[in-house]
């Protein structure tokens, strides 16, 4: 299964949930690759010690500019491999714009060759609705639509849907919405105001779990390790694992 995990803005815990879902279920032993195409490199950086080093010829840009096949690399976290990102990855919208092949099937093509390895892929999308993203939808079969409290966040929902409605339309007709995660939820009225309105609009679309904001993560990332080594019993981790066991049934 392919699993797309996007958000049409930055800083709502995109990549932080991409890194628990891939991490969470590699530690129950089943194959996991995650594929970084946010330009940011987050994902790249906690889970590659040697992400300094790595050239851009090991990277996703090689896939998405050069067309080679996925290069793909064990992490720090047992049966948990990565396509690494590449800062370059900001300009490919340039050239994707005007290339003349099936521009959105760049990673899919390749994807293709290497899935059935593993038992789950999650692609890291970057947070704005791009030709990477559609990249990502292209090759996926379900996404996860992060989102986090605020006015602008429930927002920026309307146009992801389109997004995603649009991709089903002309390049993957089996796309389906995993969920919408709300993430990085406090005490606060503005979570549970932004929680509520969220449920009453997309009810059936929302999941269950719940992620609540936690330093613990933050923390984990800043020493390159997942939530799961860095602190199982935090309630971060703890609530990852719920909505594994939500989404994946594991």
């Amino acid at each position: 299964m392919v699993i797309a995990v996007a958000s049409q803005k930055g800083g709502v815990g995109k990549t932080s949930s991409t890194i628990s879902l891939a991490a969470g279920l590699a530690r129950k032993g089943k194959r996991v690759l995650l594929i970084d195409i946010d330009s940011q490199a987050n994902s790249s950086k906690v889970l590659l010690p040697n992400y300094p080093q790595i050239h851009k010829q090991e990277t996703v840009v090689s896939t998405i500019l050069e067309r080679s096949p996925l290069p793909c690399q064990p992490t720090n976290v047992p049966n948990l491999d990565i396509v690494p990102s590449h800062i370059l990855l900001s300009t490919t919208d340039v050239e994707l714009t005007t290339a003349i092949d099936h521009r959105e099937e760049r990673l899919k093509r390749e994807l293709d060759m290497v899935k059935g390895s593993y038992d789950y892929v999650f692609i890291d999308c970057p947070p704005t609705l791009s030709w990477l993203t559609i990249n990502a939808f292209t090759a996926a079969d379900k996404v996860i639509v992060v989102v986090a409290p605020g006015y602008f966040e429930l927002d920026s929902i309307v146009q992801i849907s389109k997004t995603i409605s649009e991709v089903r339309d002309y390049f993957n007709p089996s796309l389906q919405l995993a969920g919408f995660l709300f993430t990085m939820a406090d005490p606060t009225v503005n979570t549970k105001t932004s929680l509520q309105l969220l449920r009453q609009t997309y009810t059936s679309s929302v999941l269950t779990t719940v992620i609540p904001r936690n330093t613990d993560l933050r923390d984990a990332h800043f020493q390159k390790r997942d939530i799961f080594s860095f602190n199982p019993k935090s309630t971060a981790a703890l609530a990852y694992n719920k909505l594994i066991a939500e989404l994946f049934h594991v």
